[in-house]
């Protein structure tokens, strides 16, 4: 048994690698596993066309033709009309009409300056229709219409999908086989790290076939004095000048939020602490020493003074002395 899950470790390196799981499934043995699963996996990586590519005929995957292909339709169109609220639920019922349903809806009313946003989902057979049902609703000024083709995307996520389904059965069939707690262990890790693999491919492949299914229309409805125009942006010396005047103004604002917010602490606290520094400094005046007017007897002159023109300070005459001659 320990040779199997050595086997199904080394196989468990890559999901889209089939050899592995097709020597697994052997080592478990073929009698227990479909033909069609066995054969799918290696024939659907090479081509995507399965086992009937395989005998030279062409499958479904390798179909070319327009209708079989798996095309994403997304589309925005832009309509002045005369009334948005009235055009919005025109919109909505051109969807619904077509089988599918509003995905997402923004509105701004303001008279005759009102916007309506919405996201429509519809059919992809019904995508044209809709969209020129849309259109005639006012006057169009704008209609962008995109398309992408995940044919070969969704080829490929079906191949590796059936690939990964062999894969998780033969795990399961090892872990049957499983005969010691060690064995059992590491099987059920990597079932479940394969498991977790298909759920993944299988979480794309929904994702794909929605938007397949299900094509996108954004549609915006303006009023009759919204042009296009006002939401282009603008450039050169005013629309500089306009921008740095809102810009200013904003700091402006914020920056007296912030006083606004600081003043109550400085009030609180700065005056107080300025009154003990103002204190503090008129008392270090008062205690300070008055500097000496005449330097002490011996001090001796100071580097390059000129000592000839200096006068010398003559001590008061003592009573009763002679003065020498």
């Amino acid at each position: 048994m320990a040779a199997l899950v050595v086997l199904l470790m080394v196989t468990g390196c890559g999901s889209g690698d089939s050899g592995g799981d097709r020597a697994a499934i052997s080592e478990a043995g073929r009698g227990d596993v479909p033909q069609a699963v066995d054969g799918a996996g290696p024939a659907a990586e090479r081509g995507g066309a399965g086992p009937a590519a395989e005998r030279g005929g062409a499958g479904p995957a390798a179909d070319t033709r327009v209708d079989q292909r798996s095309i994403v339709y997304t589309g925005s169109i832009r309509v002045q009309v005369d009334d948005v609220e009235a055009a919005a639920r025109a919109a909505t019922g051109a969807a619904t009409r077509a089988g599918g349903f509003v995905g997402g809806d923004q509105r701004r009313s303001s008279d005759a300056d009102a916007v309506a946003e919405l996201t429509l989902r519809v059919p992809a057979d019904r995508f044209y229709p809709v969209v020129e049902e849309l259109a005639g609703l006012g006057r169009q000024e704008r209609r962008q219409i995109d398309t992408e083709d995940v044919t070969e995307e969704t080829v490929d996520l079906d191949a590796r999908i059936i690939t990964q389904r062999a894969r998780v059965e033969s795990a399961r069939r090892l872990l049957d086989r499983a005969d010691s707690i060690s064995d059992l262990i590491s099987l059920e890790n990597e079932l479940a790290r394969r498991e977790a693999d298909l759920a993944s491919l299988e979480a794309k492949k929904r994702r794909l076939a929605d938007l397949t299914a299900l094509s996108t229309i954004t549609v915006t409805l303006v009023g009759p004095d919204v042009s296009t125009a006002d939401e282009e942006r603008e450039i050169g010396f005013l629309a500089g000048l306009s921008g740095g005047w809102t810009v200013f103004l904003a700091s402006m604002t914020v920056l007296l939020t912030v006083l606004g917010a600081v003043l109550p602490w400085l009030l609180v606290l700065g005056v107080p602490l300025g009154a003990l520094w103002w204190l503090s400094r008129r008392r270090r005046r008062r205690v300070r020493p008055e500097p000496a007017l005449v330097a002490p007897v011996g001090t001796p002159p100071p580097p390059g003074a000129d000592l000839t023109s200096s006068k010398v300070s003559e001590s008061p005459p003592v009573p009763g002395a002679r003065s020498a001659p």
